[in-house]
């Protein structure tokens, strides 16, 4: 990762918190700490949610209680006006969602990913990994066993 400034999207319910809109979920392991460690990186965080009203508010209270103050809320500048003549799509270099393809990847992967030099990430070692057996992987392209 380079040590550009980032902006990153980050939605609420089910990558934040567990999703149990309209209230607020239990809080996801790492997830403050990781957003905490990027702001002290200097990356700039949207909130980027469907809540809006009295659940946006709560939502934005809820992150500004652990510690996060976003960059911006729904928007891609702190200035903007919502049109809902414009698309609501932003100008982000990265989206932190459950929704991706493949699911939420989790915090710890994250922290990995975009603060690579962080001396929070947890080493996987010997002793720690899991001892379970390992799948024969298949080569889907050719249906060959590797």
């Amino acid at each position: 990762m380079s040590s550009r400034i980032l902006t990153i999207a980050v939605d609420f319910d089910g990558t934040i918190v567990e999703h149990r809109y309209p209230e607020i979920g239990e809080i996801l392991p790492e997830a403050f700490e990781v957003l905490r460690e990027l702001q002290e990186n200097g990356h700039r965080l949207i909130l980027w949610t469907l809540r809006d009203g009295i659940d946006l508010e709560s939502a934005v209270n809820f992150c500004l209680d652990n510690g996060i103050i976003f960059y911006a809320v729904n928007h891609s500048k702190p200035d903007e006006e919502f049109n809902k003549y414009i698309s609501r799509k932003i100008d982000v270099d990265y989206f932190i969602d459950d929704r991706n393809i493949g699911g939420f990847m989790g915090w710890d992967k994250i922290r990995e990913l975009l603060i690579p030099d962080s001396p929070n990430i947890k080493k996987v070692t010997d002793e720690t990994s899991t001892t379970q057996p390992q799948k024969k992987k298949r080569n889907f392209l050719f249906g060959k066993k590797s």
